[in-house]
C-alpha cells in the first residue's frame, strides 16, 4: 500500500485508524473467547462448575472475531483472493479488472448492510428489557449487540471500497504504474522476499 500527500492517501490513513481500532477489538474479542475456555474447562475439571452461558458468551463474540476487521484486511489487500489471473496482468488491464472486482463486492455490501441492518432492527426494541426482543437460550443475554456488529463492520468496509475504486479508477484513467490507497498485487517471489525481510527485522 502506498502513501503520498495527497488527499486520497491522507482520507485512506484516516479511515485505516479506525479500522486499526476495530482489529484491536477483533483482537481482544479472541483473546477473550480463550479466557472463557480457561474458565470452563477449569472450572469443569477443579469445581465441577463449568462457566455458566460458555455457548452464548461464544455466540455473541464470534461476529466481532469473524467481521469487524474485515475493512483491515481488505486495505493492505490481505483478505482471501485468487491472485492466478490477476498477478499476470499489468498496467491498465490490471487497474480495469480489479476495478469491477471491486465495485461488484461494494454492491454486495450495500445489499449486505441493507440485509443485516433489517435483522439488528428486528432485535432491537427501546421498550423492551435490555432493549431487545431475543436473546441466548442459556442465560439470556440480548443478541443485538451482536448483530450490530455487522452492519458497522460491513459499512465501514463499504467505505474502503469506495476509496479503492476510485483510486483504481484514477490509475485506470492516467495509467499511473504506483497508485496509492490501493493495494499492490505481489508475486509469489515478492511475496517470499517480503515475509522473509519480516523475520529478519523481528528477529533483530
Amino acid at each position: 500500500m502506498l502513501e503520498d500527500g495527497s488527499l486520497l492517501s491522507r482520507i485512506d490513513r484516516t479511515l485505516l485508524k479506525f479500522e486499526r481500532f476495530l482489529a484491536l477489538i477483533a483482537g481482544i474479542a479472541v483473546f477473550s473467547l480463550m479466557l472463557f475456555a480457561v474458565r470452563s474447562v477449569g472450572g469443569r475439571a477443579l469445581f465441577e462448575a463449568p462457566l455458566a452461558g460458555y455457548v452464548d458468551w461464544i455466540e455473541q463474540l464470534m461476529p466481532f472475531v469473524a467481521i469487524i476487521a474485515v475493512s483491515y484486511a481488505q486495505r493492505d489487500g490481505t483478505h482471501i483472493r485468487m491472485d492466478l489471473l490477476v498477478e499476470n496482468l499489468r498496467g491498465r488491464a490490471l487497474w480495469l479488472f480489479e476495478l469491477i472486482t471491486v465495485t461488484a463486492i461494494f454492491l454486495l455490501i450495500l445489499l449486505l448492510i441493507w440485509g443485516s441492518w433489517a435483522h439488528f432492527d428486528r432485535s432491537f426494541d427501546f421498550s423492551r428489557p435490555l432493549w431487545s426482543r431475543d436473546s441466548t437460550t442459556d442465560i439470556a443475554l440480548p443478541l443485538w449487540p451482536a448483530k450490530l456488529v455487522v452492519p458497522v463492520a460491513f459499512s465501514v468496509l463499504a467505505l474502503r471500497l469506495l476509496i479503492q475504486m476510485y483510486g483504481y479508477g484514477r490509475a485506470l484513467i492516467f495509467g499511473l504504474e504506483h497508485p496509492v490507497a490501493v493495494p499492490m498485487v505481489l508475486d509469489a517471489a515478492a511475496q517470499a522476499a517480503a515475509e522473509a525481510e519480516g523475520l529478519e527485522e523481528q528477529e533483530t
